[in-house]
């Protein structure tokens, strides 16, 4: 047992002198990717900045578990960074395009929730150890064995000293604002959902969103305010919202989005994020400062590495991810 180990951990060493010296993707022994952020002088100026075109693009391959274990997905992820920030660009394939979040639809006499979540996308970084997350990922921290009851299930660390940094990017309630929501991992206590406690702390700062509905849940409390222009076509922020007086005004078929985001600020806004769906596909980039000097984020050093897992949800609001094999950002000099 002990030579295995160690024959491991030699494979593991000369994989990634090889991938530092010829600059290719190596997988390890048990499926561990290796991501690297390339230097760059000058930082992209979006998603189409031709600088892209000359970063390496690893397909980083992303499973369910459960009801999802035959869904699988590609995330084609390209990484980069410069002297003050770092950037990811992950583009995967999606048939529609998934922000309904349960929007409230009149029919003439009633009002009903509209079938429909949203798309997410998510990365939880290393920010202190966290005891076999770098040999299993998100399976350490998020996922429940098959058997334990839902209500059980915890997305926690399990001592108060190994925490992680969670970048969580929501097509229908973060990036009408153009961020990714921030927030950070640790022991289970906090409130979370409706079902369950876990160690999800939101980083210090306003964000998120809120519920549209009236005291009773019969239907919405808030309309677009009309002297108000509506800054992104299709949602309704929390900015430009009023409360309805007059529900007489409305038709059958009028649709009201039933969660408001909330504008950002603080640490919670530190990750922000620029996205677009087309052709199939959703394609977001991710950037951040290296180091935010909050105590809540990673900070991260180029001179170091960092383990971190992908999940992916396609037009769910729960447990529903597809989810990577531990991950290691390296840095390029």
């Amino acid at each position: 047992m002990r030579k295995d180990k160690q024959l491991f951990t030699v494979f593991a060493v000369v994989s990634l002198l090889f991938f530092m010296w010829t600059g290719k993707s190596v997988c390890l022994a048990a499926d561990i990717f290796i991501i690297r952020a390339e230097h760059l002088q000058q930082a992209p100026k979006g998603l189409k900045d031709p600088i892209w075109n000359q970063i390496s693009s690893i397909p980083v391959s992303v499973q369910g578990r459960d009801v999802l274990s035959e869904s699988k997905s590609i995330v084609s992820t390209q990484s980069a960074y410069t002297d003050e920030f770092i950037y990811f660009k992950l583009k995967w394939k999606d048939p529609t395009r998934s922000v309904v979040k349960q929007s409230w639809k009149f029919d003439g006499v009633n009002w009903h929730h509209q079938e429909g979540n949203e798309d997410r996308i998510a990365l939880l970084f290393e920010t202190t150890r966290i005891n076999k997350f770098a040999t299993r990922g998100c399976a350490v921290t998020c996922h429940s064995p098959p058997d334990v009851p839902k209500k059980d299930w915890k997305f926690t660390t399990r001592t108060s000293a190994e925490k992680g940094d969670l970048w969580h990017w929501k097509s229908a309630r973060s990036a009408p604002y153009q961020y990714a929501d921030d927030a950070w991992l640790t022991i289970a206590g906090n409130p979370t959902g409706s079902y369950r406690e876990t160690g999800r702390r939101k980083d210090a700062g306003k964000g998120g969103d809120i519920k549209n509905h009236t005291q009773d849940e019969s239907k919405p409390i808030y309309m677009q305010d009309p002297t108000k222009k509506q800054t992104v076509p299709g949602f309704l922020l929390k900015e430009e919202a009023i409360k309805i007086n007059d529900y007489s005004i409305f038709k059958a078929g009028d649709i009201i989005p039933f969660r408001l985001p909330v504008k950002p600020g603080g640490s919670r806004f530190d990750v922000k994020a620029e996205s677009q769906w087309a052709d199939g596909h959703w394609t977001v980039m991710l950037s951040r400062k290296l180091d935010t000097g909050h105590g809540d984020d990673v900070s991260f050093n180029p001179l170091k590495r960092y383990s971190f897992a992908m999940a992916l949800f396609d037009d769910s609001g729960d447990d529903h991810s597809k989810a990577t094999r531990p991950m290691i950002l390296i840095f390029d000099h």
